[in-house]
């Protein structure tokens, strides 16, 4: 074991760690401004006018020494740092990178729990113009159904051994909308074609907007369950390619994401995407990009239909009841 002296320790004490790292680990040094400098093997790791903080580890040194540098991230022992510094070693001592934080330990997902009826997540969605035949489908293949404690719409997503792998609610009295903690967003809500084999599939960026797809669907061909139905939580495409990849048969690709930058970007995005997907090479795969004809999204398509079909009922309601 090394022993140091205090006339030892004071000198030591007197390095700066800008100073120390110039002289030692100049090569890890970045700097990002005429006081401030970051290390290359660790970038929270923060120097500014002299003082040092490691953001990640929520500690650092407000003397700015290179002694406390030494001990609490390169691992050196007291005695062995103050030799260090002090330049009472006869053997250069190695560069010791700074161990990065371990990777956050991702929580098991868990699908809210089940309310005992559905009555306000069927409500909820009737409102926003949902076919309840359609409703009644999810709810049967245990893709949609009422959350407990609030109340919420829940809408789960499974793999393709039907197990639960992704879950977003809803609120049905306010605009709050989350996905589970811990969900797989390769694994989002979707509607499998009714008989397969389906040779294309309905992609939206939110569960409702596919509900809602299905919904125009039903009103203008009757045929609505001929293809799948997919929503990707968003814009990213990791939901369609694992899609893809567990339905080999389908061969077209109809985008229906929102009528906004987002929406138009993503579009381009998931194309290039999917196109250049090492597992789904070989394929033929067409898309047709589709956005909203009335409004951002296809709910509010699906509402100014059903508006307009209502206020063309009116007149004939009317006509009935005076012949009568």
């Amino acid at each position: 074991m090394s022993w140091v002296t205090e006339e030892q320790i004071d000198r030591a004490k007197q390095v700066g760690i800008l100073d120390y790292l110039m002289e030692h680990e100049s090569e890890n040094l970045k700097q990002q401004g005429p006081n401030r400098y970051i290390l290359r093997d660790h970038d929270s790791f923060v120097i500014s006018n002299g003082k040092w903080c490691w953001n990640s580890r929520n500690f650092g040194s407000k003397t700015g020494s290179a002694l406390n540098y030494l001990t609490k991230v390169r691992g050196y022992s007291f005695p062995d740092a103050v030799l260090e510094l002090c330049g009472d070693v006869s053997v250069s001592r190695p560069f010791k990178p700074a161990r990065p934080p371990p990777p956050p330990v991702k929580p098991p997902f868990t699908p809210p729990p089940r309310n005992r009826d559905n009555i306000r997540a069927i409500a909820y969605l009737q409102s926003r113009g949902i076919d309840r035949e359609i409703i009644d489908l999810c709810i049967k293949a245990g893709t949609l159904y009422e959350g407990k404690k609030y109340h919420n719409c829940a809408f789960i997503g499974h793999d393709r051994d039907g197990k639960a792998r992704f879950a977003c609610v809803r609120g049905t009295t306010s605009n709050f909308r989350q996905d589970m903690e811990g969900s797989d967003k390769r694994y989002c809500f979707h509607i499998p074609a009714a008989t397969p084999p389906g040779y294309s599939v309905t992609v939206a960026e939110a569960p409702i907007d596919a509900l809602s797809l299905a919904t125009l669907e039903k009103m203008q061909s009757g045929d609505w369950n001929r293809h799948h139905y997919l929503s990707l939580g968003g814009t990213a495409p990791a939901a369609l390619i694992q899609y893809l990849t567990d339905h080999p048969e389908i061969g077209h690709i109809t985008l229906c994401l929102d009528n906004d930058k987002a929406g138009r970007e993503g579009a381009e995005k998931i194309m290039a995407a999917v196109y250049s997907c090492e597992h789904l090479r070989g394929r033929t795969i067409t898309f047709t990009i589709d956005p909203p004809p009335i409004g951002n999204d296809y709910n509010d398509t699906l509402g100014a239909v059903q508006k307009q079909i209502r206020e063309q009922e009116r007149p004939s309601r009317r006509r009935a009841a005076i012949s009568l």
